[in-house]
């Protein structure tokens, strides 16, 4: 089974490559920023990358059935202002529009916890209207073996009719309250570990010496025990090329920084296709 995936705000192609590891196919990219479209045409050079947000829909982008992406985060995260759908950068209608307009059988979401308190009642009212049940949990990019936490919401919504996919049935979990999923993340390390093995690097078992993170808003989150070598969380990465002959090492870093970990892309498309077979 193949998906045909639209990718919006697509950054570097985090979702987009987490999408192909699962064996889907990208149809068309969104994405206005000049540096991450450099990458994105290194990368995917045959998919055609469209700019403004605004100017795309029904009359220039392919039918998909599957939409993704991560809309702008600054509105809603802890690190700005905070003004949420007063920020010029709240996306979530244009998202919305695209949904309404292409009627993909699914859309993955993704932006940062504080979604959850600034917005969140946006996004699930929007996508009940459009006809959509959703379903959402937070995971973390520990989980599949990164030596950081980056949590991230992520919001699977399914058309109406189409009951095959949920995220607690595909999570095997047995304590998950409806609406406030619980990603467990040494399930999506042995996930991933079981399908590519050490093809991620880093520390795929996470869980293992690990604790736990209690917070009200997400439920049960293990952070995993990947570390620097002086035994401590590295305040950031080594940033290494994001293409090959594609310099500039702050563009790096923020792209890097609003992208998402490819695996739990991967993880999130792997549940959904085995909820369908």
């Amino acid at each position: 089974m193949s998906f045909r995936v639209g990718s919006l705000f697509s950054g570097i192609g985090g979702f987009d490559l987490g999408a192909e590891r699962a064996g889907h196919s990208i149809v068309w990219q969104v994405e206005n920023d000049p540096y991450c479209r450099k990458v994105l045409a290194k990368h995917w050079p045959n998919v055609p990358c469209y700019g403004d947000v605004h100017d795309v829909g029904a009359h220039n982008l392919e039918e998909v059935d599957v939409c993704i992406g991560g809309f702008p985060c600054q509105p809603v995260s802890v690190a700005g202002k905070q003004r949420a759908q007063d920020d010029e950068r709240w996306l979530w209608p244009e998202f919305a529009r695209i949904i309404r307009e292409l009627r993909p059988r699914y859309a993955i979401m993704e932006n940062v916890p504080g979604l959850l308190i600034r917005g969140m009642g946006d996004v699930l009212g929007d996508l009940a209207v459009l006809g959509y049940d959703a379903e959402w949990g937070i995971i973390s990019a520990a989980s599949v073996g990164a030596p950081h936490l980056r949590k991230r919401i992520f919001i699977v919504a399914n058309a109406n009719g189409n009951e095959q996919w949920s995220w607690q049935r595909s999570q095997q979990s047995s304590g998950d309250t409806p609406g406030k999923c619980i990603s467990d993340c040494g399930d999506v390390a042995h996930d991933v570990s079981d399908s590519e093995g050490s093809a991620y690097g880093g520390n795929i078992g996470c869980g293992v010496g690990g604790r736990e993170d209690k917070d009200i808003s997400e439920g049960r989150q293990i952070r995993g025990n990947a570390t620097d070598s002086g035994g401590q969380w590295a305040a950031e990465p080594n940033v290494r090329r994001v293409a090959h002959g594609i310099s500039a090492r702050v563009d790096r870093l923020r792209s890097l920084g609003n992208a998402i970990v490819p695996q739990v892309a991967e993880h999130l498309f792997r549940r959904i296709m085995e909820s369908e077979q």
